[in-house]
């Protein structure tokens, strides 16, 4: 059987499709979320969206089919202690600011991990331009609604740990592949609860509280998994590290539809320089060297291109 020529392949609108709804479906996800703050707080909504995404994972991939070596196991655990900070930050930082801001800030991670991989001058250029958003962002700059600062830095601070996570979930993930997302999770599950339990207590099992934990899972977890696998397995690597650059934008839209955030001019330009420096180092980017297994087209058990995403977007997937 011949393969589809890279042409057709970046021309394909189910990949695309894909994983447009499984960015649009993580910020919807963060919506819901924030929506349980005033309940059970930033810690509960952590708690009950990595427990709920524990299981939801561990039910389609069953991890226990491929048990961590020793070697591997050191890794997976800080794996899985980045992952509930990088949760924890996030959730925090969503309470005092705005959602598309917030992921703005949190994208400063991957864009440090995916520049300090290259030495080319053009690359600073995208650093310079990240910068200035974030500066544009930072509750420095004087407008009618001023950001949290301690909302900005732990944002900011998320963001660190996304890019500690990328490189955890590269060592964890050489041997354990798609399976090292449940294990992380589960992991991180079981540390969040007694932020959890002494921030909101019993009210974690409220009914009427479960019911949106449910949708926060779904939508944060199980349906964005499913469709990046199709995206991912589908989609050259430029085009994936492209697409996925807009999702401080769709954080932003959805926070302005579904929890009435408004932004200002400067806030809005901040989003905006983020995006395109984001987009601007995927595209530029060297693809990685493809290793004997990747050549032969067979990664984590599936059928998958020489192309398929750098490793700090094919990691990136749902750290929050």
């Amino acid at each position: 059987m011949t393969s589809m020529p890279v042409a057709s392949r970046e021309a394909a609108p189910l990949p695309v499709a894909a994983l447009m709804g499984a960015m649009v479906s993580i910020q919807i996800g963060a919506t819901f979320a924030k929506t349980l703050f005033p309940v059970i707080g930033a810690q509960g909504t952590t708690t009950l969206r990595l427990v709920i995404g524990a299981l939801m994972l561990i039910a389609v991939l069953r991890p226990w089919q491929m048990r961590p070596s020793r070697a591997t196991l050191p890794w997976l655990v800080a794996y899985g202690v980045t992952l509930c900070a990088l949760n924890l930050l996030f959730y925090a930082a969503l309470a005092r600011i705005p959602l598309g801001v917030a992921v703005a800030l949190e994208f400063s991670g991957p864009l440090l991990v995916a520049t300090l991989t290259s030495r080319r001058a053009s690359d600073f250029a995208w650093i310079a331009l990240a910068v200035a958003g974030i500066v544009l962002l930072s509750p420095f700059i004087h407008s009618l609604q001023p950001l949290d600062p301690v909302g900005v830095m732990l944002a900011l601070a998320a963001g660190g740990f996304w890019a500690l996570y990328i490189v955890l979930a590269q060592k964890a993930g050489a041997e354990l592949g798609t399976r090292t997302t449940a294990y992380g999770m589960a992991i991180a599950a079981v540390l969040v609860l007694p932020f959890g339990i002494a921030e909101a207590g019993s009210g974690l099992l409220a009914p009427s509280i479960l019911v949106s934990a449910l949708l926060v899972g779904l939508f944060s977890s199980a349906l964005p998994f499913f469709l990046e696998m199709v995206a991912l397995t589908r989609m050259p690597a430029r085009i994936y590290g492209t697409l996925t650059c807009l999702e401080p934008g769709l954080g932003a839209l959805a926070g302005f539809l579904f929890l009435r955030e408004s932004l200002t001019m400067p806030q809005l330009a901040g989003i905006a320089a983020v995006i395109v420096a984001a987009a601007g180092t995927a595209l530029t980017s060297k693809p990685p060297v493809p290793s004997p297994e990747k050549r032969e087209g067979r990664l984590f058990g599936r059928r998958r291109s020489a192309t398929s995403a750098p490793s700090w977007t094919s990691q990136k997937y749902n750290p929050y």
